[in-house]
């Protein structure tokens, strides 16, 4: 293999979603000879809920990358229901703002490129080995192209072929659960993020750009399988929720069909895997009730890239690389995942989520607690 200095860069990052998209402008802003590798071309669009806490602002602005030409709708509170309909609702005491991954990630990589990130789009990564004599990666292309880097960050999101080389222990279990996307227009306030529950699953809507709103769900294989289709689940399980019932008869889809994946885990996973930095989804996935991915996503990638740059600097060792991002990831992200899966366990059914709302609806100290247990702060 070659030697560090005649790599083809510094850092090659697969995947180009938020983790990976970030923490390329930042390493590429520090100096850093970035390369991407993405499997689609933007503009795409993603499952996702498409709420991004504010405590990301200070670190895209930044990065060069404040969002507001985008002009996300400003979000400040929040609703949920029971599958029978019995709500809560709490302000938001930071805030969000909503825009759609289709806009934010396009924004990104626009900025990216003027940054002189090199990007390999429509390509996905087959092979990655690691040369501990050479201290280098080599990563094969699904097309045969290889490339060399000093340090790689996994940012290629939930699920991927690659997890299966790595051998990393959660791949080898199934996950029951699938999350379905629409982009809707109806009479909904901007203001306003909700989550409407149904059995065994959740729902959640809230306002993008354009006047446009994300519908974004979580429920079962099993389930789908069960009812046969997506609109015969929609009819026959999440419109029992008099909330969703609304959205579903009166909403206009702007999707001729709408966007699916399957075998969403949120098992723990390690951030390291055989050298290689993980970030975002492919770090730790968040339950979507939590709200947070997005924003864990960007912080997860600022902590790789400042250990990243200290590492190509020479201050750190790569086992000291590695600690150190291990040690912060965890100190920031563990506890809001434990919590947010504690926090889905209570959901689901649909006597004991009406029980959880019909209390919690009288314990605003109790939501406003969970909220800052799954958010962290600006950074």
């Amino acid at each position: 293999m070659t030697s560090a200095a005649e790599a083809n860069c510094d850092i090659l990052i697969i995947g180009g979603g938020l983790a990976g998209l970030t923490a390329a402008l930042d390493l590429a802003a520090r100096g850093w000879a970035v390369t991407l590798v993405e499997k689609r071309h933007y503009p795409f669009h993603r499952v996702c809920g498409e709420y991004v806490s504010n405590e990301v602002l200070p670190y895209l602005r930044r990065l060069g990358a404040d969002p507001a030409p985008l002009q996300p709708a400003r979000i400040t509170r929040f609703l949920m229901s029971a599958p029978g309909g019995r709500t809560l609702s709490a302000p938001l005491d930071l805030g969000g703002f909503g825009v759609s991954r289709y806009a934010l990630d396009e924004f990104l990589h626009q900025r990216a490129l003027v940054r002189g990130v090199q990007f390999r789009l429509g390509a996905t990564a087959a092979d990655v080995r690691f040369d501990a004599a050479a201290g280098l990666f080599g990563v094969t292309l699904a097309g045969g192209e290889a490339l060399t880097a000093r340090v790689v960050l996994g940012a290629y999101g939930k699920r991927a072929t690659l997890d299966r080389q790595l051998d990393r222990a959660f791949f080898r279990q199934r996950s029951p659960y699938v999350g379905i996307k629409y982009h809707l227009r109806l009479d909904f306030p901007p203001d306003l993020i909700a989550l409407h529950n149904f059995a065994d699953g959740y729902a959640g809507l809230s306002a993008v750009e354009d006047g446009r709103y994300c519908f974004c769900y979580l429920t079962t294989r099993e389930q789908l399988r069960r009812h046969g289709s997506i609109p015969a689940l929609e009819s026959e399980v999440l419109a029992r929720n008099p909330h969703l019932r609304a959205v579903l008869t009166e909403a206009e889809r702007l999707y001729e069909a709408p966007e699916v994946i399957n075998e969403i885990s949120f098992a723990p996973k390690t951030c390291v895997e055989q050298h290689v930095l993980m970030c975002g989804d492919a770090a730790g996935l968040i339950t979507p009730l939590c709200g947070n991915g997005m924003a864990m996503a960007m912080h997860g990638a600022a902590l790789a890239a400042r250990h990243t740059d200290a590492f190509l600097r020479g201050e750190l060792t790569r086992l000291a690389l590695e600690a150190a991002y291990t040690r912060d990831w965890h100190q920031h992200f563990a506890g809001r995942l434990r919590v947010g899966r504690w926090v889905q366990g209570l959901f689901g059914g649909p006597r004991l989520t009406d029980a959880v709302v019909g209390t919690l609806r009288y314990a605003p100290a109790v939501v406003q607690a969970l909220m800052r247990q799954t958010h962290g702060a600006a950074f």
